[in-house]
């Protein structure tokens, strides 16, 4: 006797359980999703830090100008992340991250034409809005959907093979300016932007997306526009807590050359350093997976905070060896990239997936706007203090505060994950 195929609604249902329909296994989304995030995030982030000393001696704008323009750009992500989410959840992430990348292309063509400042800063706030589509937060939203409980799996091999953006785009870029000028560097790279992402996205990003009804759900009526889980104490306080630690943790990774240098390494070794950093994030990648199996949400998240804060302080109050504090630096940079996968399964493991995206919308939004003022402000508070150290110090104390309200906002009933 043959079974009766599954109804639409139980495919829809299905797809929300993070279990596709049978030939739509969502392997192929994940390889497309880890091209298209290094490419993405290699073209529209890692490549400007590389042509920036070839944009402002070109130009003749201060490197403070055009990198407020850059930072204005991630902030227009943060904020366009909450109607991205949203639309994610109604229409699906093929939709949404093809979109975002038709979008990135012309903000990417039209940052290498701008005539003058004013269209470099608009050209960027444009590009932000697409960074919003195509960036981590609209990946995580597709992948969590679809991979359901094993979202965890799939969420960290998408991190690990995205963190290499900066390995491949950097040099890649440094190689075009040796022969080209930034402006003709970032046509090249708006060709390759739409070569690569355009096509993936249509193509990889097809299995079953069961839309989030326009009345909230089944027999659920309308509900404001801010949904009532993002006015709960425990929604509003984790979103804090990993604000303020995603700042500390930025703060601190893109000042630790100086602080560094200041110790006595060589501009050459502090780089290396600064490297190694980076690598100490697929460690903490790699880690979190059996961390997360083995915790509850809230106990993960007050254990790396307070390891963030630790790494953080210890590099500020290390003089030596030089040995102590590459490994100081290497420990930062997997707690950076533990908490990568944590802002990531934070909302589905407390309000489930079915509306992903738009409460990791809401709860990204300022972690975004952070990451983005982080650079500047580290930069400054050492300027103003007249210390790195003393700088690092303040930072951990500050993460230390976000270690206090994840534990005083989690509900005091606690389920393993």
């Amino acid at each position: 006797m043959t079974a009766d195929p599954p109804s639409a609604a139980a495919r829809d249902a299905g797809a929300v359980a993070g279990v596709p329909a049978p030939g739509h296994s969502p392997r192929r989304a994940l390889v497309g999703l880890s091209v298209t995030q290094i490419t993405s995030w290699g073209v529209l982030y890692y490549a400007f830090p590389v042509a920036l000393a070839s944009i402002t001696a070109d130009t003749g704008w201060s490197a403070t100008a055009a990198t407020a323009a850059f930072s204005a750009g991630l902030v227009v992500s943060a904020l366009a992340g909450i109607p991205v989410g949203h639309w994610l959840d109604r229409h699906g992430p093929r939709r949404v991250m093809t979109g975002g990348s038709l979008l990135a292309v012309p903000s990417v063509v039209a940052i290498a034409l701008a005539p003058n400042y004013a269209a470099f800063l608009a050209a960027w706030l444009v590009a932000g809005g697409a960074m919003a589509a195509v960036f981590y937060q609209a990946a995580f939203g597709a992948l969590t959907r679809w991979y359901g409980d094993r979202r965890v799996r799939a969420l960290t091999a998408l991190t690990l093979v995205a963190g290499l953006a900066s390995t491949l785009f950097a040099p890649l870029t440094h190689a075009l300016l040796e022969h080209l000028g930034w402006r003709e560097t970032y046509l090249v790279l708006a060709v390759v932007l739409a070569v690569v992402t355009i096509p993936l996205h249509v193509v990889t990003l097809t299995p079953p997306w069961a839309p989030e009804s326009p009345s909230g759900g089944a027999g659920r009526p309308r509900e404001r526009r801010v949904p009532r889980e993002v006015r709960s104490r425990e929604f509003l306080a984790l979103s804090a807590a990993l604000t303020l630690t995603a700042f500390g943790l930025y703060a601190t990774s893109l000042t630790v050359i100086p602080l560094l240098t200041g110790r006595g390494f060589s501009a050459s070794l502090a780089a290396t350093t600064f490297g190694l950093l980076g690598a100490g994030q697929l460690l903490g990648r790699i880690l979190y997976g059996p961390l997360s199996a083995r915790t509850t949400p809230t106990g993960r998240t007050v254990a790396l905070i307070g390891a963030a804060a630790s790494a953080i302080g210890l590099l500020g109050a290390l003089q030596g060896p030089a040995v102590a504090l590459v490994a100081a630096a290497v420990a930062l940079g997997a707690v950076r990239g533990a908490c990568t996968l944590l802002q990531a399964t934070a909302v589905a493991d407390r309000w489930g997936t079915a509306r992903y995206g738009t409460l990791s919308g809401f709860f990204a939004a300022p972690i975004t706007a952070a990451t983005a003022l982080a650079p500047w402000a580290g930069t400054a508070l050492a300027e103003a203090i007249g210390s790195y150290a003393a700088a690092f110090g303040i930072l951990a104390g500050l993460v230390v505060v976000a270690a206090a309200v994840a534990w005083r906002g989690a509900p005091r009933t606690l389920t393993r994950a």
